[in-house]
């Protein structure tokens, strides 16, 4: 009799403690989205700001080169407040993969995404970015982080949206249409039935390509990042190194491509914010958050959040740029938003039949333990 009574308190024991730690990890699942929230709205911030600077007249290397310089200091002082403890230490593999971090992120997605906003706009260039999930979620699968099972629906969805999000990004692309919403009455008054008006010209068209590009190579950036912190568990510390990267190869860049001496001064105006803001609040604060979330949740749920930061950029282009929206974009940009979420429930469909299948399995093995 004491025995079946000592078996049905451990029994009781064992399901408040799965209650405390669903509990936990609901708290832990909300922590998470909030990071994806106020990392977007960072972003958000950041197109607006970069365009102003980079439509100025500033170089965008040499916006590269201060925002990662910046970015390094801010990273360097919170790694010695909070991770002057850390024991792990840096391999050879890892530098090697600093160094790629720095030379996807900074040289080749920050340096050519400038370049593209530079011929577009920002909502044209947020917008655009909401295909870095589908392109995440290719990567992932080709360096086998993300299982595809073309039988369940969850790897159907994902497969399906990443088509919808490219078939978006294709129309935003090539076709202008109609303007449909502009603050500006000279500008929403052109003349649309023209194949010029209804078709982007060259020059946006070279600009969506250099933004598709920079967004291949932060995607890719995303993967590795992902690899890097599970070799160096420290995401600030990482961070740190990476702007530190970033900051050496965009300076040897910018010598390179930018030989005036002018293009480094800084005037207490939008060119002394832009690299203050980019670096502090991008490449600092937002990508030790990603960083955080890559690390509980990979870099398909992470990048799942963009539509966010483009609703905020479409918002604030109306009304501080005065940036016109246009059907193909908006039509293009509903497309990709599709995609993504269809890729985003694709993936939480197999977590959450991850998790039922290990809760039953742990009642099982539980069951047979107390039976013996």
């Amino acid at each position: 009799m004491q025995e079946e009574q000592d078996q049905e308190s451990s029994v009781r024991d064992g399901i408040r403690i799965r209650s405390s730690t669903t509990k936990g990890e609901a708290c832990e699942e909300f922590r998470q989205y909030m990071y994806c929230i106020f990392a977007n709205f960072c972003l958000a911030g950041y197109n607006i700001v970069s365009k102003i600077s980079l439509d100025k007249g500033m170089s965008r290397y040499v916006l590269v080169a201060y925002g990662h310089a910046f970015g390094t200091l801010a990273t360097a002082l919170f790694a010695f407040l909070f991770e002057r403890n850390n024991n792990s230490k840096l391999s050879i593999a890892i530098l090697r993969n600093v160094f790629f971090l720095g030379l996807l992120g900074p040289v080749l997605g920050r340096t050519l995404f400038f370049a593209g906003l530079e011929y577009t706009s920002p909502a044209f260039a947020s917008a655009l970015g909401n295909l870095i999930p589908s392109i995440t979620f290719i990567l992932a699968v080709l360096c086998r982080m993300e299982k595809v099972d073309i039988s369940k629906r969850g790897s159907q969805a994902k497969i399906l949206g990443t088509i919808i999000a490219f078939g978006g990004a294709t129309l935003m692309t090539l076709y202008k249409g109609l303007t449909l919403i502009s603050f500006h009455s000279q500008r929403s008054h052109q003349p649309t039935t023209g194949s010029r008006s209804v078709l982007l010209d060259k020059d946006s068209i070279k600009g969506s390509l250099m933004l598709l590009v920079s967004y291949i190579s932060l995607s890719a950036f995303y993967i590795l990042q992902t690899i890097t912190i599970k070799m160096y568990p420290a995401p600030i510390t990482l961070t740190s190194l990476t702007c530190l990267s970033g900051a050496v190869l965009s300076t040897i860049m910018t010598e390179i491509l930018d030989h005036k001496a002018s293009s480094w001064k800084l005037s207490w105006n939008i060119t002394l914010l832009a690299p203050i803001y980019s670096g502090i609040m991008i490449f600092g604060i937002t990508v030790y958050v990603q960083t955080l979330v890559v690390r509980k949740k990979g870099p398909v749920f992470m990048t799942a959040f963009r539509p966010l930061a483009t609703i905020i950029v479409a918002i604030m282009g109306l009304l501080i740029l005065g940036n016109a929206l246009y059907m193909g974009s908006i039509i293009g940009a509903t497309l990709i938003f599709l995609g993504l979420y269809a890729t985003l429930w694709g993936k939480e469909k197999e977590r959450a039949e991850k998790l039922f299948q290990q809760t039953i399995s742990e009642e099982v093995i539980e069951i047979k333990e107390v039976k013996q």
